[in-house]
Formats: structure tokens, sequence, C-alpha cells
């Protein structure tokens, strides 16, 4: 029966697509360059590294960076400023968990806003902010507004989803799409088998310049206190590491793999809003298996606030190296 869905899934697809690409339905430019990052399937693909490294990259440059996302997951409608690149505006029932992790990251580099209508919102946040380039998130399958440079991350330890469209399998549009990208980024590239990823690239997008990328733990901050980790206290003991994202195995191997003591792992489903029910459970597994202290993701740290932990509890903090930095930067 998925396997039905999956092909009225793709025929759907197909017609969208040949829509874009005959002119039927008008893809309409943005008021600045604009550079767009996404993927080909569902779930956590490390996404949102690329897109946070890429806007350093470009205010780096001096560049004025506007990251436009939908805010998938927010309980809000119409547009929402999440950083005035500033200061954090909404938080993440306003604009959802990935915008505001987004915007915390980027501080005094770029501007943030959430709207489904990001044509809209791109020339509202030229006006307001002057802005000189434009970050889409999560656009590679939303055609709509026009793009100078397409980017896709796929994830190594996942890379096609299975090989079926949803709801069979994880893919959101077929693999030969990637065709229509400027730039592949494999991303977890110290896992899964990248040469017959790259072959597969290749055989469906033999002039796309592929590059790999990986994520490194460089430190916990305490989600108390984001100046001064308070990692001494836990030196020798063990954690439990809990998280909401796509890819929760990824980020319980990562640590593992980095030599971080884990007496235990929880996982909730992506982009979940956390209860003091999740709190009451995750401290009774906690104590159960002898763990000390907490380990979490930047992403799920947004959505924590004010509830009632016993434990301390530290955000995992990363950092996305790309292999030939200087060759891929020339791209955007």
């Amino acid at each position: 029966m998925l396997g039905v869905f999956a092909s009225i899934y793709g025929r759907f697809i197909e017609r969208r697509n040949r829509r874009f690409d005959d002119g039927t339905t008008p893809i309409v430019p943005l008021p600045a360059r604009t550079i767009s990052i996404g993927n080909l399937t569902t779930g956590g693909t490390g996404k949102t590294p690329l897109v946070i490294k890429c806007a350093e990259i470009l205010a780096g440059r001096g560049k004025r960076v506007c990251i436009l996302t939908r805010g998938y997951g927010r309980n809000s409608k119409g547009r929402v400023l999440v950083s005035n690149g500033r200061e954090v505006l909404a938080d993440a029932s306003t604009a959802g968990d990935e915008p505001v992790e987004i915007a915390k990251r980027l501080l005094k580099k770029a501007v943030v806003v959430a709207d489904a209508d990001r044509v809209a919102a791109a020339k509202w946040a030229k006006d307001e902010f002057g802005v000189s380039v434009f970050l889409l998130d999560d656009a590679f399958q939303h055609r709509q507004a026009a793009r100078d440079v397409n980017i896709i991350s796929i994830d190594a330890t996942d890379p096609f989803g299975g090989g079926k469209l949803l709801p069979a399998g994880r893919l959101r549009e077929p693999v030969a799409a990637i065709s229509r990208a400027d730039a592949v980024v494999i991303t977890r590239a110290n896992s899964g088998d990248l040469n017959s990823i790259k072959a597969e690239i290749a055989r469906v997008a033999p002039s796309v310049p592929i590059f790999e990328a990986r994520t490194k733990i460089i430190g916990l901050r305490e989600i108390e206190n984001a100046g001064v980790s308070g990692t001494s206290t836990i030196a020798h003991k063990k954690g439990f590491a809990f998280c909401g994202i796509g890819n929760a195995e990824n980020f319980f191997q990562q640590l593992r793999r980095e030599n971080y003591a884990l007496a235990g792992e929880m996982r909730f489903r992506d982009h979940h809003k956390y209860t003091a029910a999740d709190i009451k459970k995750l401290e009774a597994s906690a104590e159960k298996a002898g763990a000390s202290y907490f380990l979490t993701t930047a992403k799920d740290a947004v959505k924590l606030s004010g509830l009632p932990f016993t434990k301390p509890v530290f955000v995992v903090d990363i950092t996305f190296v790309i292999d030939r930095e200087a060759e891929f930067a020339g791209l955007l």
C-alpha cells in the first residue's frame, strides 16, 4: 500500500517540477543574491550546520546576510522576525526550534526571518535591513524563489532514504533531482561508504562538485550558563544523552566516538516540544542508569528553558568542517 502512495506522490512531484521547468509556474527572483540550502530526504541531514557555516563565510566577507526559513513546527502563522542580527526576538514556540538555534549561533552575523512566503519576506527584509545575500533554509523542493546557487546536503549515514519516495521511503524527490544542484555536500562524512555515495551522485549529476563535511564536538555549555562551562563538575562521571532531532543515532554515536561516557540515552521525535512530564521521565531514566548529568543538542536546548531539571544539562557545541573550504566558499 505504501508503494501505491509513493507512486502517486512521485507523479505529483514530477508534474510539479515540470511546471517550474517549462515556466507554467513562475520562478520569482529575490532582490539580492540568493543561495538555497536543502536536502533530498526527510530527517536530519546536517543541513542546519551547513546553513550556519555558509552564513559565517558570507558574514566574514562583510555581506549583510538574511536567512529565510519557513519555521517548521512553530505555533504561529505569518511572518516572524526571529533575529534582527543583534538579538533573538522570538522563542521556539513562535519561530520554530531550528530558526531560533540558527539565530542564536549567528548573532551579529545574520538576520533570521520565518515566513512561508519567502518571496514576500525577502522584499520586506531587503527594505528593512539592506540585505545583500539571502540564504534559503530547506528550499531545494520549494522552487518558487529563484536562486543563484543551489546546494544540497546528503547524509552519509542515510544518503538516499532507502531508495524509495515518501511514504514508502524517505526520499522527498527522486535521486535524479540532484542534477538541479550546483554543489553537493556529503555531511557526516566520517561515517558511511563515501565511494558508493559519490558514484551514485556522479551517475545522475556528473558535473556537480561534491564536498565532504564533518562535525566535531568543540565543548559543552551548561544550559543555564551560556558563558562558562561547568564541565569540571562532571569529570569522571557518566552522562545521559537525549535529543529530538532527525538523526538521533548519529548524535549518540558521535558522543561515544569522541569518548563521552554515556550511561544511557533517550530519543524523541524530531521537533519535539518538551513538557514537565518528559523531564520527569528523563530524570527517572538517568537516575536508574547512574548518570550525573544530561547532554543534548543546541536545537533541543532552545526548548528547555524553565523546565524542572534537577541534574545539570549541557549543550553539546559542534563545529562544521568542510573539505576544500576555499573552493566551496567560492561558490557562495
